[in-house]
This record gives C-alpha cells, structure tokens and sequence, in this order.
C-alpha cells in the first residue's frame, strides 16, 4: 500500500516528509464504546473510551513499528450512527484532514433497520458513496467488516430497555440478517475495488468454534470488550501489510 511506503519515508526522514494520516469513519466500536449504563428509567448511555478504541490500538502499534513517524490519529465514528449518515457527514468529518488511509466500518446498526431488501440496498448504496468519495480524494480504504452481534440475551442484562435490545439483536442475527449485509457490503467493496478486512468472519469462526461470543460483548449486545478491540487491530494491521 502507498500508507506503507509514506510511513516508511516519513520514519526514514522525519524533517523532509509530511505526516501521515490515518481516518477512521463508523459508529460505537469505532467510537470506542463500551458498557451501557441506565440514565433514567427507560433510557441508557455508554461508556466512552476512545483510548481503548480499536482505532487507538492499531495506530499505537503502528507508532511501535515507525518510532519516528508522525501519525495522525482521525476517530470520525459516532455511536449509534449508519453508513447513510456517515456518508452524508464525510465532507465534514474525514475529507478536510486528507487521510492517506481511511478505515470505514458500518453494519451493526444498519442491519437493524431491517431486512428488507430496500434497506440493505440504502445501506450498500451509501458504502459505495463513501467509498468512490475516499477513492476521489485519494485516500486509501479498507472496509472493515463488523463483530458478530448477541445471539442471546444473557443473565446480567438488567434493564429491561437493554433486555428488549438484545432480544431484538439476537432475533436479527438468529435470523441471518447480519450475515446478509455483510455480504451484501463485501460485494460493493469488491465492486469499488476497496480491500476488505473481513473481522466478521473471525467472530464466525469463533461461535463456531463453541466460543460464548455474546459473552465477548461487554454491553452483552453489540459493544466488543477492550481485550476484543485487539482483534480488530491486529486484523488491520494483517490487511494493511498484505501485498
């Protein structure tokens, strides 16, 4: 990748090469989200902690690789947000900082909007406006497909709004709904000639495997724990090393 050969120039000559950087544009994991917690009755907010975000992870890891490369760090997601409002928002939140490398992550919540086909092709059309957007400024993109979703609703959900919600996430991912988008993404990806980091499947293989997955989801809904975050950056960093 062009990312790797500017980190590699900028790490072998820190005064006469520009920074790098290096955007990330989806919703609550991007954001760094973590447990819920009750606000009032009926309502819920999230733990926040961009620090332990998987973005954060993979650009300290990169930082350990080039020690003297400037790296600049862009965390656009937005939690509870889509792939349609992420592309209506990329003027304001990705383009202005020219990213050399964005990684774009969007499914969790649009596959809840619902099955319809209309749905996931609102959802696939907005991807493909990210994407051709990122591509014409000439930043690099990688898609990063999303964690695996609750597929119960576990014993220490003690809410009844957050037990309503994950009973209302395991009915999508039971009926196959989050494997459908996913798909549906990796085939605009392939069509826009973006690289695909395919974290969805590793969660797959995980559950199938017979590892607990809702457990690995510290809102036991759709919020990966922190140690689950490293998957991901170990992911991208597999992909973006990839020739």
């Amino acid at each position: 990748m062009r990312f790797l050969e500017k980190l590699a120039k900028k790490n072998g000559d820190m005064y006469g090469e520009p920074p790098v950087t290096v955007a990330f544009v989806g919703d609550s994991v991007t954001n760094g989200c973590f447990e819920l917690y009750l606000t009032s009755e009926n309502s819920f907010d999230t733990v926040f902690e961009r620090h332990n975000s998987y973005a954060a992870r993979l650009v300290r890891m990169l930082n350990y690789l080039y020690p003297r490369a400037q790296i600049n760090l862009i965390n656009a997601g937005i939690s509870g947000d889509n792939a349609q409002n992420g592309a209506k928002r990329l003027e304001r939140d990705v383009l202005p900082f020219r990213p050399d490398l964005t990684i774009v992550c969007f499914g969790l919540n649009d596959c809840m909007a619902g099955a319809e086909e209309e749905k996931r092709e609102a959802y696939c059309s907005a991807l493909r406006t990210i994407f051709t957007r990122l591509q014409e400024s000439g930043s690099e993109v990688i898609f990063m497909t999303p964690n695996r979703m609750c597929d119960y609703v576990a014993a220490d959900i003690r809410s009844e709004p957050e037990r309503q919600g994950a009973a209302v996430t395991a009915a999508a991912v039971a009926e196959g709904r989050q494997e459908q988008y996913v798909a549906a993404a990796k085939a605009v990806a392939e069509e826009c000639g973006v690289k695909v980091c395919d974290c969805f499947a590793r969660w797959q293989k995980l559950h199938a495997a017979g590892v607990d997955t809702t457990a690995l989801l510290c809102n036991r809904i759709n919020h990966p724990a922190r140690e689950m975050h490293d998957l991901f950056a170990v992911s991208l960093l597999e992909t973006i090393f990839e020739a």
